[in-house]
């Protein structure tokens, strides 16, 4: 199995409610979130193809991060 970088918690918490159940969306879910916004606005209607890009797009914003 593949694992794919997610970036961790994009949203990270503290303290007593931090558990592995409870720490929300991925940085990568967050980025994807964000790109589709954009992609959506270019008036595409293939969702399939619209959240692939997306998380494409997420993908090369996280490998764009890992090489500051």
């Amino acid at each position: 199995m593949i694992e794919t970088k997610d970036g961790g918690s994009a949203f990270p918490l503290s303290g007593p409610l931090t558990t592995s159940d409870n720490l929300g969306m991925t940085l990568r879910d967050y980025f994807a979130a964000k790109a589709m916004q954009s992609l959506v606005a270019l008036d595409r209607t293939a969702a399939t193809m619209t959240a692939e890009d997306a998380y494409a797009m997420a993908d090369a914003m996280l490998a764009a991060r890992d090489k500051k």
